[in-house]
């Protein structure tokens, strides 16, 4: 089997058990939806929903989609953020990393840089909030493509 498709399979059978461990059945829509974030990666519940019904797995509603990424980000299963065009999109990705947001497109990409969030932890460590106790640090760098990263595309 090729890498991808044994990530794949590892994937969603890391899925299914994740379903079965809080009691929820691995339902079609279910399985049709994390199909599409592992394809998409960063995706909101429209561009999901479009997914799904351009790869003919099943039919469902965005309204479904919606529920069922929000149901899998409160699980732990995806992680979620708010954009700069007011949608939620959800991440299939729920190792540590950074966001680098694109706020020209509204794409989302993994940054990979763990001497730079061990050095943020550290420092955010050492700091105290009044009131405020830290749980986690989420980064999220927003810019916008420069001349020569738009002229490639």
């Amino acid at each position: 089997m090729h890498n991808n498709q044994t990530k794949t399979v590892d994937r969603m059978a890391q899925f299914r058990e994740a379903l079965r461990s809080h009691s929820l059945k691995a339902t079609a829509q279910r399985i049709a939806v994390h199909e599409a974030m592992i394809a998409l990666g960063h995706a909101s519940a429209d561009s999901v929903a479009e997914w799904i019904k351009d790869n003919g797995k099943c039919n469902v509603s965005v309204a479904t989609v919606y529920n069922i990424l929000s149901q899998m980000a409160l699980l732990g299963v995806y992680h979620h953020r708010m954009s700069a065009n007011n949608k939620m999109y959800f991440d299939v990705n729920t190792n540590r990393h950074i966001h680098l947001y694109d706020i020209q497109n509204n794409e989302y990409l993994d940054v990979v840089d763990k001497e730079l969030t061990d050095f943020i932890d550290n420092r955010i460590k050492s700091r105290k909030f009044k009131g405020f106790k830290v749980e986690s640090i989420d980064i999220q760098i927003i810019g916008r493509p420069n001349r020569r990263t738009a002229r490639q595309q």
